[in-house]
């Protein structure tokens, strides 16, 4: 989860997933990451510790700090996680793990760290956008959640009937629970009462879908997998045309019952 609160307030395409993958418990680009996220948490960790943390502020991502040019906080406040809670980067870098695996393996190294910090750049985006329009401009937000949820949107795009266990224990296919996760950001980004409500930036794992969504919708298919054809768009839309055509022919059916009772009456 990307996580916020305010300065000065505390620390705060189809195909089988196997076949793409291989045995390849690693790949270069995640390996590096995973690596990276774990030695800026161990070094932050101790810095609150023996309070010398003042300096992770240039690091985090400050609309205020943004907007007067400190830009390389749209992507180092990607690195930066909560440590008041360890499941904030425990979910994050098991996400990444998993997630991008599948995609560096698909990709290659180069495309998918692309991929990885537009989706985390444009999820700041949106976060210094919001905090414009909320008035939250001295928020802090850190963590790589808006770059791993548009992970989470590529890896449902490209695998779509790729089964995976929601909340651990429930299989489910990988489009479904990319549209729950997207749901859920959503709600939470126009429902809470702040940008950061329970010190999440829902703002954040939204923005990073979106922006993930607008750049596979802007690449070839042939490049990236069959993506249009796996469109979460066209998923919502193909299931209300198959709910309304089932409806339709129910009601049809009912239709043609009470007929057949009729003609037999008359008779």
């Amino acid at each position: 989860m990307a996580h916020r609160d305010y300065w000065g307030t505390g620390g705060g395409g189809r195909g089988r997933l196997g076949t793409t993958m291989g045995s390849s418990f690693m790949t270069p680009a995640v390996k590096w990451l995973l690596i990276s996220n774990v030695a800026v948490f161990v070094l932050y960790f101790f810095a609150v510790r023996l309070e010398w943390d003042r300096p992770f502020l240039w690091f985090s991502l400050i609309p205020r700090w943004v907007l007067s040019l400190s830009l390389w906080q749209l992507a180092t406040y990607l690195f930066i996680h909560s440590t008041s809670d360890i499941l904030h980067i425990l979910m994050n870098m098991l996400f990444l793990w998993f997630f991008g695996r599948a995609l560096e393996s698909t990709w290659g190294t180069n495309r998918f760290l692309r991929y990885y910090f537009l989706c985390g750049i444009g999820a700041g985006l949106c976060v210094v956008v919001a905090a414009l329009i909320t008035g939250g401009l001295d928020s802090r937000t850190i963590g790589a959640s808006g770059a791993i949820y548009g992970l989470l949107l590529a890896f449902g795009m490209l695998f779509p009937d790729e089964e995976i266990l929601f909340l651990g224990q429930f299989p489910m296919k990988a489009k479904w629970f990319v549209i729950i996760m997207g749901a859920i950001a959503f709600l939470f980004t126009f429902g809470a009462s702040s940008m950061g409500g329970g010190g999440v930036s829902h703002v954040a794992h939204l923005g990073g879908m979106l922006v993930g969504y607008v750049y596979l919708k802007s690449v070839s298919p042939r490049r990236l997998g069959a993506v249009e054809s796996t469109d979460p768009v066209a998923w919502v839309k193909r299931a209300y045309r198959d709910w309304k055509h089932a409806r339709a022919k129910k009601k049809f059916q009912v239709y043609l019952r009470k007929q057949g009772d009729r003609d037999r009456t008359i008779h």
